[in-house]
């Protein structure tokens, strides 16, 4: 199921994961291999990762699976499930005719979770390891600056759309976009590319979805950013592409936290102000502010 020694790290460094943690990951694969219980539930996590339909926006929750894993490797064991899984991965990209350079990127996302896992903690492991598992079933995929996943409206989104004069009933199929971080600026052209290539990409390898609207949940959409940025900032331009579908009431203050300054822990005193985004962030908090999540929607393709 895992490559051996001797392939490993190359599928390693196809996958992005950081150079430095390549040898610890081949050296402790005997302890995966060599353990009947431990190979039994790296199976049982590919199996487990692959079961179910596809593009609904809810995949498999492998965290029971995950959090029965020995405590010496609960910072590696995904890394060896995800490489197992990776032939199963490809064969389902080969079979909607998924180009290999769209396959690699998106993989490659994995290794962006082990650096930011490596920023936040100092060792080898990988940061929000569930949200993963959709890469490697075949249902998000990198396209330029933007990643798109393949869902379905819920009710309230649903009720949003069809205000708006859509017919977006709850299970119409959409997709969920997401800014993934380490990927340069979010400029207006970066995401233009992005959306023009959704459009082709999605008409020719899922036809039979036809997503009626992008969605897009994030911080990032929080309008009270405005109060703090210029109108012809990526930020804003980014908010300006999107209809509110709803609003959140439940403060989100560690989102921005976590993204902007790798860290939803730190303390709010000491958050740096070396970006405007920075200072708009931390003086908000400082202030007595809270963050939300922010709920947007457009039509797709887009207008």
């Amino acid at each position: 199921m895992l490559p051996d020694t001797d392939d490993l790290p190359e599928l390693l460094l196809d996958l992005a994961v950081p150079h430095e943690d390549v040898n610890e990951l081949v050296a402790r694969r005997r302890r995966v291999t060599d353990d009947p219980g431990t190979l039994g539930l790296l199976r049982e996590c590919v199996e487990e990762l692959f079961r179910g339909p596809e593009g609904t926006g809810h995949p498999p929750d492998l965290a029971e699976l995950f959090d029965a894993v020995p405590a010496d490797l609960s910072g590696t064991f995904a890394v060896y499930v995800f490489a197992a899984a990776v032939p199963r991965t490809l064969a389902r990209h080969r079979a909607r005719g998924i180009p290999a350079e769209v396959t690699r990127r998106t993989l490659a996302d994995l290794g962006r979770h082990m650096a930011v896992h490596r920023r936040r903690y100092g060792s080898t492991g990988v940061h929000a390891r569930r949200w993963l598992v959709r890469h490697f079933r075949g249902e998000l995929f990198q396209l330029g600056r933007l990643q798109f996943e393949r869902a379905r409206l819920g009710e309230r989104s649903a009720l949003a759309l069809t205000a708006a004069g859509l017919d977006a009933a709850p299970g119409t199929p959409c997709l969920n976009l997401h800014i993934p971080d380490f990927h340069g600026p979010l400029t207006p052209a970066a995401c233009d590319r992005s959306l023009a290539w959704a459009r082709e990409f999605f008409a020719r390898h899922f036809p039979e979805e036809r997503p009626a609207a992008a969605l897009c949940h994030s911080w990032l959409l929080d309008p009270q950013l405005r109060r703090y940025l210029p109108a012809d900032s990526n930020i804003v331009r980014f908010q300006d592409r999107f209809r509110t579908a709803r609003e959140d009431t439940e403060p989100a203050d560690t989102e921005p936290v976590q993204f902007v300054f790798g860290d939803p822990g730190l303390p709010v005193a000491q958050l740096p102000r070396r970006t405007s985004v920075e200072r708009a962030v931390g003086d908000h908090l400082r202030a007595g502010g809270h963050w939300y999540i922010g709920h947007g929607w457009f039509p797709f393709p887009a207008e």
